[in-house]
């Protein structure tokens, strides 16, 4: 096989539709464009999700709700999910560092504890934030918090 024996797939390559070359190209007069209106002059262009006039989709369905420019996402992380970190780790610290470390929790993550789950180990927890419940069952098992908000 040589360069010069080269040549694209079967069906692959196009000839280019050449518009307005006369009556007997086929494609001469309004150049596929049509009769009159904005489509068939020059320059023209429509902004997305314009519907021809109609009143477009975005703005024929109502509007609702509002997104809180306040609002804190929180990494979840419950009572058991920290006893089997605990157990599979073997440790009695669990800081924001660990959990990174070992997959828990992103870079750019905020940590709360929730309580579900039952929590066995003497813990000592060091994350962002602990809800009430999940307090009161770490310190029941003898361990204390540390929350920062």
């Amino acid at each position: 096989m040589n360069l010069h024996d080269l040549k694209p797939a079967k069906g692959s390559v196009r000839k280019m539709k050449r518009v307005g070359r006369g009556q007997g190209s086929g494609r001469g007069g309004t150049s596929t464009r049509g009769m009159n209106g904005a489509g068939s002059r020059s320059g023209t262009k429509h902004k997305r999700g314009f519907e021809g006039g109609q009143m477009p989709l975005q703005r024929r369905v109502p509007k609702f709700g509002f997104k809180n420019i306040n609002r804190i996402e929180y990494k979840v992380i419950n009572l058991d999910r920290l006893q089997e970190i605990a157990d599979k780790l073997k440790v009695s610290t669990i800081d924001f560092a660990l959990l990174h470390k070992n997959g828990y929790a992103a870079k750019t993550d905020k940590v709360k504890v929730l309580g579900r789950g039952e929590l066995k180990a003497k813990l000592e927890v060091k994350l962002d934030a602990v809800s009430e419940t999940a307090k009161k069952a770490i310190e029941a098992a003898g361990g204390s918090v540390v929350a920062k908000a």
